[in-house]
Protein backbone atom coordinates (compact mmCIF):
# COMPACT_ATOMS: atom_id res chain seq x y z
CA UNK A 1 0.00 0.00 0.00
CA UNK A 2 1.68 3.36 -0.90
CA UNK A 3 1.53 6.23 1.67
CA UNK A 4 0.27 9.87 0.51
CA UNK A 5 2.34 11.40 3.03
CA UNK A 6 6.40 11.43 2.48
CA UNK A 7 8.54 12.53 5.19
CA UNK A 8 10.83 15.60 4.43
CA UNK A 9 13.61 15.21 7.13
CA UNK A 10 14.88 19.79 6.49
CA UNK A 11 10.53 20.22 6.84
CA UNK A 12 10.19 18.13 10.32
CA UNK A 13 13.56 19.46 11.53
CA UNK A 14 12.37 22.87 10.95
CA UNK A 15 8.68 22.64 12.61
CA UNK A 16 9.94 20.65 15.33
CA UNK A 17 13.31 21.43 16.64
CA UNK A 18 11.53 24.22 19.40
CA UNK A 19 9.85 20.98 20.58
CA UNK A 20 12.69 18.87 20.73
CA UNK A 21 15.24 21.46 22.24
CA UNK A 22 12.33 22.94 24.85
CA UNK A 23 11.64 19.07 26.12
CA UNK A 24 14.76 18.41 26.33
CA UNK A 25 16.15 21.46 28.37
CA UNK A 26 13.39 21.12 30.45
CA UNK A 27 14.15 17.90 31.35
CA UNK A 28 18.20 18.21 31.86
CA UNK A 29 18.24 21.88 33.60
CA UNK A 30 21.01 22.05 30.94
CA UNK A 31 21.30 24.30 27.75
CA UNK A 32 24.47 22.22 26.36
CA UNK A 33 23.21 18.94 27.11
CA UNK A 34 19.61 19.77 25.41
CA UNK A 35 21.69 20.88 22.84
CA UNK A 36 23.22 17.04 22.57
CA UNK A 37 19.72 15.83 22.80
CA UNK A 38 18.38 17.60 20.16
CA UNK A 39 20.69 16.79 18.14
CA UNK A 40 20.67 12.87 19.30
CA UNK A 41 16.81 12.95 18.27
CA UNK A 42 17.12 14.48 14.86
CA UNK A 43 20.72 11.63 13.95
CA UNK A 44 17.65 8.94 14.99
CA UNK A 45 15.05 10.74 12.94
CA UNK A 46 17.39 10.54 10.07
CA UNK A 47 17.91 6.89 10.26
CA UNK A 48 14.16 6.05 10.79
CA UNK A 49 12.57 8.68 8.52
CA UNK A 50 11.31 5.75 6.54
CA UNK A 51 9.29 4.13 9.11
CA UNK A 52 7.07 8.00 9.69
CA UNK A 53 4.14 7.51 7.98
CA UNK A 54 2.33 10.84 8.93
CA UNK A 55 2.84 14.32 10.49
CA UNK A 56 1.35 13.22 13.71
CA UNK A 57 3.16 10.18 13.68
CA UNK A 58 6.49 12.92 13.43
CA UNK A 59 5.61 15.03 16.08
CA UNK A 60 4.82 12.07 18.79
CA UNK A 61 7.69 9.65 17.58
CA UNK A 62 9.72 13.13 18.65
CA UNK A 63 7.99 13.80 21.72
CA UNK A 64 8.83 10.45 22.70
CA UNK A 65 12.59 9.79 21.31
CA UNK A 66 13.22 13.66 23.06
CA UNK A 67 11.76 12.15 26.69
CA UNK A 68 13.70 8.91 26.32
CA UNK A 69 17.35 10.56 25.48
CA UNK A 70 16.94 13.43 28.22
CA UNK A 71 16.74 10.47 30.63
CA UNK A 72 19.43 8.48 29.13
CA UNK A 73 21.19 11.48 28.99
CA UNK A 74 20.53 12.64 33.19
CA UNK A 75 21.16 8.80 33.83
CA UNK A 76 25.07 8.92 32.16
CA UNK A 77 25.37 12.38 34.06
CA UNK A 78 24.43 10.16 37.53
CA UNK A 79 26.34 7.46 36.87
CA UNK A 80 29.71 10.05 36.11
CA UNK A 81 29.44 12.12 39.39
CA UNK A 82 28.75 15.03 37.75
CA UNK A 83 26.31 17.22 39.69
CA UNK A 84 23.12 17.11 37.78
CA UNK A 85 21.37 20.34 37.85
CA UNK A 86 23.43 23.49 36.55
CA UNK A 87 21.64 27.25 38.01
CA UNK A 88 19.28 28.14 34.76
CA UNK A 89 20.68 31.38 33.56
CA UNK A 90 17.91 34.04 33.13
CA UNK A 91 19.06 35.99 30.40
CA UNK A 92 20.52 32.94 28.25
CA UNK A 93 18.82 29.41 27.46
CA UNK A 94 15.71 30.39 29.52
CA UNK A 95 12.28 30.29 27.57
CA UNK A 96 10.99 33.52 27.01
CA UNK A 97 8.50 33.12 29.62
CA UNK A 98 11.19 32.68 32.33
CA UNK A 99 13.12 35.84 31.25
CA UNK A 100 10.21 38.54 32.35
CA UNK A 101 8.57 36.38 34.98
CA UNK A 102 9.78 35.80 38.51
CA UNK A 103 7.42 33.26 39.05
CA UNK A 104 8.42 31.63 35.68
CA UNK A 105 11.54 31.59 36.84
CA UNK A 106 10.33 30.10 40.33
CA UNK A 107 8.56 27.24 38.39
CA UNK A 108 11.66 25.96 36.65
CA UNK A 109 14.07 25.74 39.49
CA UNK A 110 10.81 23.45 41.39
CA UNK A 111 10.51 21.97 37.80
CA UNK A 112 14.10 20.96 38.30
CA UNK A 113 13.93 19.40 41.53
CA UNK A 114 11.10 16.56 40.69
CA UNK A 115 12.11 13.17 40.09
CA UNK A 116 12.52 12.46 36.49
CA UNK A 117 8.81 10.22 36.03
CA UNK A 118 7.02 13.89 37.35
CA UNK A 119 9.05 16.02 35.46
CA UNK A 120 8.21 14.35 32.54
CA UNK A 121 5.00 14.02 32.51
CA UNK A 122 4.41 17.74 33.80
CA UNK A 123 6.66 18.81 31.08
CA UNK A 124 4.35 16.80 28.76
CA UNK A 125 0.82 17.91 29.85
CA UNK A 126 1.61 21.37 30.81
CA UNK A 127 4.13 22.24 28.00
CA UNK A 128 2.58 20.03 24.82
CA UNK A 129 -0.85 20.06 26.54
CA UNK A 130 -1.49 16.45 26.09
CA UNK A 131 -3.84 14.58 27.61
CA UNK A 132 -3.41 11.88 30.21
CA UNK A 133 -3.75 8.96 27.98
CA UNK A 134 -1.11 10.61 25.38
CA UNK A 135 1.48 10.98 28.45
CA UNK A 136 0.97 7.40 29.06
CA UNK A 137 1.33 6.82 25.02
CA UNK A 138 4.26 8.74 24.68
CA UNK A 139 5.98 7.61 28.53
CA UNK A 140 5.30 3.96 27.68
CA UNK A 141 3.79 4.13 31.87
CA UNK A 142 0.46 3.06 32.57
CA UNK A 143 -2.64 5.09 32.85
CA UNK A 144 -2.54 5.28 36.31
CA UNK A 145 1.01 5.75 37.22
CA UNK A 146 0.93 9.03 34.71
CA UNK A 147 -2.43 9.97 36.63
CA UNK A 148 -0.53 10.28 40.32
CA UNK A 149 2.62 12.10 38.63
CA UNK A 150 0.34 14.45 37.84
Amino acid sequence: MARDWQPDFEQLVDEHQSMVFSLAWRMTGDRGLAEEVAQDVFLELDRHLARIDSPEHACNWLRRVAMSRSADALRRRKVRGVDLWVEMDEDYGAPPEGRTSPLGSRLEGLLTTLPEPQRAALVLRYQEDLTPEEIAATLDAPLATVKSHL
